[in-house]
C-alpha cells in the first residue's frame, strides 16, 4: 500500500509537545503543593502525568511519519535517535547528580510518602548509577525514579527505539482495517493491565494515588516498557493511516475535538476513575485523535505554527528533563505545611524553567544532535517526540 512521498514539517505537532510538557510541570507544582486554585484547575493539574502518555503516542506517530517507506538502516536510525535523545539526557543527569548523591548517602530514609521513591536506589546505589545512564532503569520497578525521576520515560522510549526497525516492517504491509483493529486491541490490552491491577490490588494498598511511589506492581504498570508499549503502537498505527491518507481533511476538526472532549471528560471525572487507569493508556486513543486531527492541518491549527510556539515545542524535551531541577530553586516543597505563593511568583518560576530549557536546547541539545547524527542521514527535519 502506497505511502505519501511528500512529508512536510508538522510545526503544529511540535507545538503541542510544549503543552504536554507544561502539563507535566503543572502536575509537579501541584504535587509539591505550590499552586492552589479552583477545583477545575486542581482536577486538571492532578493528572498532568498523562502528558507522558501523549508523548508515547506522538513518538510512535512521528517516527512512522519520518521513517516509514524510507531506506534507513537500523544502525542509522539508532544513531539518529541517540543524537536526538542522549546529549540533553546526560546533561540532565549531570545537573541532578549532586542531589542524587546527597539523597543516597546523606539523607536519612523515612518510611512512607515521597521518600519511598529513593528506597531502592539507597539499597542498590551501584546498580542505580549503572542503570540510569544506560537507560535501563524502567525495567526495575524500584529503580524507575532513580537519579532524575522524570527520566524513566526516556528508558521506555529507548526500548521503543530498539524495536522500531523491526516494528515498522511488521506494520508496513498491514491493511488499514487491520491497523484500526490493532489500535483497539492495544487500547484493550492497556486497559486490561491497568484495570486488572486496580481490581486485584496485588500491592494490597489501602490507597493508590500519585503519592504511591513504593508499590512494586504499581511501578510495573506505570513504568515497565512492555506495559507502555500499547500507547506507542497506537501512535505508530495512526502514523501509517495518516501516510496513506485514509481519512479526509474534513475530519480534522471532529477528530481533534473528540480527543479534547475525551480529555476534558477524564479531567472532570478523574476522582471516579482508578489512578492506574488514568496514568497509563486510558487517554491514548484521545491523544491519537488529537494528533491525527492537528496533523491534517485545519485552518485553526495555524495558531500552533507560530514560530515562538514551535521553538517552545522544540525545547519541550529539555523542559521535561530539567524542570524538576529549576523549580525547587523557587519553591520549597512542604507536604505537611504548604506555603502560599503569589501567582506572579509561580509564573516567574515556570517562565525561568522554560527559558532555561530554550537555552539548553539552543546551546547544547541541538548543536550536539547535529554533530552526532549520521552525516548522510536521510532523516527529515521533523518534530520527533521523545517524552
Amino acid at each position: 500500500m502506497e505511502l505519501t512521498v511528500t512529508r512536510p514539517r508538522l510545526p503544529a505537532i511540535t507545538s503541542i509537545r510544549f503543552f504536554a510538557a507544561l502539563h507535566v510541570v503543572i502536575f509537579h507544582l501541584h504535587a509539591i503543593r505550590v499552586a492552589a486554585g479552583p477545583q477545575w484547575y486542581q482536577n486538571f493539574a492532578s493528572i498532568g502525568y498523562v502528558g507522558v502518555s501523549l508523548f508515547f503516542v506522538l513518538s510512535g506517530f512521528i517516527l512512522v511519519y519520518t521513517y516509514a517507506g524510507r531506506d534507513t538502516s537500523p544502525r542509522a536510525f539508532w544513531r539518529a535517535r541517540f543524537a536526538r535523545v542522549y546529549p540533553a539526557y546526560i546533561f540532565s543527569l549531570i545537573v541532578t547528580l549532586p542531589f542524587f548523591i546527597f539523597v543516597l548517602f546523606f539523607m536519612p530514609m523515612q518510611s512512607g510518602g515521597n521518600m519511598e521513591m529513593f528506597a531502592w536506589p539507597k539499597h542498590h546505589p551501584l546498580a542505580a548509577f549503572l542503570l540510569v545512564p544506560a537507560l535501563l532503569q524502567s525495567w526495575i520497578p524500584g529503580a524507575a525514579l532513580a537519579w532524575n525521576s522524570v527520566a524513566w520515560s526516556l528508558s521506555v522510549e529507548a526500548f521503543f527505539y530498539l524495536i522500531f526497525p523491526a516494528l515498522i516492517v511488521l506494520l508496513l504491509r498491514r491493511h488499514n482495517s487491520t491497523l484500526m483493529q490493532l489500535i483497539l486491541a492495544c487500547w484493550a490490552v492497556s486497559l486490561a493491565i491497568t484495570m486488572g491491577y486496580s481490581m486485584l490490588n496485588p500491592d494490597h494498598a489501602a490507597l493508590i494515588d500519585d503519592n504511591s511511589l513504593g508499590l512494586f506492581w504499581l511501578n510495573v504498570v506505570k513504568f515497565n516498557p512492555l506495559a507502555r508499549l500499547p500507547e506507542f503502537l497506537m501512535g505508530a498505527c495512526c502514523g501509517f493511516l495518516f501516510l496513506r491518507q485514509s481519512i479526509d481533511r474534513k475530519w480534522a476538526t471532529p477528530l481533534a475535538a473528540s480527543g479534547l472532549v475525551s480529555f476534558i471528560a477524564v479531567v472532570s471525572f478523574r476522582s471516579h476513575i482508578p489512578y492506574a487507569v488514568i496514568h497509563s493508556g486510558l487517554l491514548a486513543p484521545a491523544f491519537a485523535a488529537m494528533i491525527y486531527g492537528i496533523a491534517l492541518r485545519p485552518s485553526w491549527a495555524r495558531v500552533l505554527e507560530f514560530k515562538p510556539l514551535v521553538l517552545l515545542g522544540d525545547a519541550s524535551y529539555s523542559l521535561y528533563l530539567l524542570h524538576s531541577v529549576v523549580l525547587p530553586m523557587f519553591f520549597q516543597p512542604d507536604f505537611e505545611h504548604p506555603k502560599h505563593y503569589f501567582i506572579w511568583q509561580i509564573l516567574m518560576g515556570v517562565f525561568i524553567a522554560v527559558a532555561v530549557s530554550v537555552a539548553v536546547f539552543l546551546g547544547i541539545e541541538e548543536p550536539l544532535r547535529r554533530k552526532l547524527r549520521p552525516k548522510k542521514s536521510s532523516e527529515p527535519q521533523l518534530a520527533v517526540a521523545v517524552a
